[in-house]
């Protein structure tokens, strides 16, 4: 039987590129749901949440969050053990989570699967203690998000984020990846590492034997001694071509120890929040999500 749903919160990331240009076109969309919606956007992304407390002291039954993948990673921690479903309004930059559940990029799509779509059980993936929905990165992702001026994204949009990764690629350098521990630990020289709970790492599907629900987490390294192998993947993955398969290995699992030389940031959905060593952690079925009916 589908969970009735009788009241919502909508939290909206202000600072997200599109989250304060569509707030109001996302509220006014949501006038037709059929439960009441508490909505907030929230300027200042320090206090996203405090606010998402006060929204869930209130009980509500779905928590709907506006913004891009940062902002949903960053607060789905605070719903796990809360028995409430979430919904995705996509107003980031790549939108990665929100690919991989098949929900419509624009609001009026985006608040009809909050109308017509079920809720669904997925895993996300964890870097010690820290839930994320999609994918944490180690490489060239964490350099961009470690360097890029404040705003980039919401002022010149992903070309502006990728002509800014161009200009750090030229300073970037390969290093080596090591998973396991002990005599049996695989060292690797590599370019990127994905450790993906998801297929899509900027809105581009590169790990495509990750699943959302497949109770473990998938790290993908891309191979290499020279930085140019990591250019050849990217591109032959935006155009879907055989060579996207090449210089690439995987490991899956529950979960996998992983450390690099020299140590390294990790990106979690765009942030840097952590550093190797790590473990990445698979945490199976632990919320639900709002995604089209057809699912």
């Amino acid at each position: 039987m589908t969970r009735q749903i009788n009241s919502a919160a909508f939290i909206v990331n202000a600072k997200s590129r599109q989250g304060q240009r569509r707030f109001a076109e996302a509220c006014s969309a949501m006038a037709g749901l059929p439960y009441p919606v508490d909505a907030h956007a929230v300027e200042d992304p320090g206090k996203l949440c405090e606010v998402l407390a006060t929204a869930l002291a209130k009980k509500p039954d779905l928590v709907i969050i506006g913004g891009g993948d940062g902002t949903v990673s960053g607060l789905v921690d605070q719903l796990v053990g809360h028995g409430v479903i979430l919904g995705v309004m996509p107003f980031g930059t790549a939108n990665s989570f929100a690919r991989t559940l098949g929900i419509p990029l624009d609001p009026v799509g985006a608040i009809e699967v909050l109308k017509s779509g079920v809720p669904r059980r997925i895993d996300l993936g964890m870097i010690g203690d820290d839930y994320y929905c999609n994918c944490a990165t180690l490489g060239i992702a964490p350099q961009i998000a470690a360097s890029v001026p404040h705003g980039l994204k919401k002022v010149a949009g992903r070309l502006g984020y990728l002509t800014w990764a161009a200009w750090e690629f030229l300073h970037f350098k390969p290093f080596t990846l090591i998973v396991g521990e002990g005599a049996s630990a695989e060292r690797l020289r590599v370019v990127e590492v994905r450790i993906s709970n998801g297929p899509y790492h900027g809105g581009t599907e590169l790990v495509e034997s990750a699943e959302i629900d497949s109770g473990e987490i998938v790290v993908q390294a891309v191979v290499g001694h020279i930085k140019r192998r990591l250019v050849v993947n990217w591109v032959s993955s935006v155009l879907r071509l055989p060579a996207r398969h090449e210089q690439v290995r995987e490991f899956r699992g529950k979960a996998l120890k992983l450390a690099t030389e020299p140590v390294l940031p990790i990106s979690i959905d765009g942030e840097l929040l952590a550093t190797t060593p790590v473990t990445a952690k698979i945490a199976a079925g632990v919320i639900e999500v709002m995604v089209p009916a057809a699912q």
